[in-house]
């Protein structure tokens, strides 16, 4: 791989202000290159005032001057992009309420950039789309800062929660950890109203409020923990073929999760979907002729629907 000299130089700088001392040896080997140039890279930082003290031999080591800090402005092309993309993408795990925010950090962070990389993250914005999943819920990041605030410290919270059948509580949780999961923000821990590990939906909690109880934060994967509790459902791969051209379907047929094609004067349809019941009683809301070739449950679906359609027809004849 090649590297920009200019970049090797700003790594130095970083691994002396992430180190007390390190050695030339060492700085050699982390930049893959011979300690004589290792002591060139420093003597330029010295030549942009930035005070390195040590020994300047080939065994010698370095160190930043006690106290010596830059601001942590200095970013490579790469950390430029990730925060850019970054900032952008916080709307995709449902922190949309922080736009206007995120919009403010990357102006920010455009002007402290050097013009050629100002250039690129200018570019970058103007041509990258991301789109959000309609299954992610947006959350209230004042909410999330007090769980991650609770995890930090260890100490207890008070919320009132609605569960999903809408049923009001209040609870008293040592909260462990604070999840992204499938499109929702988790709060993990151990419900003290239960005595038992629990998971909650941030978008439920109503208010959530930091108590002066605090207890010893265990080592925990709640990130798996989430994973055996909400088991994922089974994604059907469909494939239908439509008796109307694709233009006739614009608008009815969503585009989230799908690929729609014309094909012999209508249209294929394929995709993936996890409950074909929903799915079939789309497909009867078109009101146009389809065949059905995936997958073979989708049939099993509709012979249940005729059945219980059959059944309510024979219920009113009585």
């Amino acid at each position: 791989m090649t590297y920009d000299p200019s970049l090797r130089v700003l790594t130095v700088l970083e691994l002396l202000q992430a180190r007390e001392e390190i050695t030339g040896a060492e700085l050699a080997r982390r930049l893959e290159v011979s300690p004589r140039t290792v002591q060139r890279y420093v003597m330029k930082l010295q030549d942009l005032g930035i005070p390195v003290e040590g020994k300047r031999g080939v065994g010698g080591a370095y160190r930043l001057k006690p106290g010596f800090r830059l601001p942590p402005l200095m970013f490579t092309p790469d950390e430029a992009l990730s925060l850019t993309l970054g900032l952008h993408a916080l709307r995709l795990v449902g922190l949309s309420e922080l736009t206007p925010a995120a919009q403010s950090a990357s102006a920010k962070l455009a002007r402290t950039l050097p013009q050629n990389l100002r250039a690129e993250v200018t570019a970058l914005e103007q041509v990258v789309q991301l789109d959000a999943s309609p299954w992610v819920v947006n959350t209230n990041a004042g909410k999330l800062t007090v769980l991650m605030q609770a995890v930090r410290e260890a100490r207890v919270i008070c919320m009132e929660y609605r569960s999903g059948k809408a049923e009001q509580s209040q609870r008293n949780v040592q909260v462990y950890r604070v999840v992204h999961f499938d499109g929702r923000w988790y709060a993990v821990g151990l419900c003290l109203k239960r005595g038992a590990l629990r998971s909650f939906r941030v978008d439920r909690i109503h208010t959530v409020t930091l108590l002066d109880d605090v207890f010893d934060l265990p080592e925990f994967d709640a990130l798996a923990y989430l994973r055996s509790t909400h088991p994922t459902p089974r994604s059907y791969l469909v494939d239908v073929w439509l008796d109307a051209p694709p233009e006739t379907l614009r608008g009815l047929v969503s585009m989230w999760m799908s690929d729609i094609t014309a094909e012999a004067g209508g249209t294929r349809l394929r995709g993936q979907r996890e409950q074909l019941l929903s799915f079939a009683s789309f497909l009867l809301s078109l009101n146009v002729d389809f065949r059905i070739d995936s997958p073979p449950e989708l049939h099993a679906t509709f012979h249940e629907l005729a059945r219980r359609c059959q059944t309510i027809t024979s219920g009113s004849e009585n």
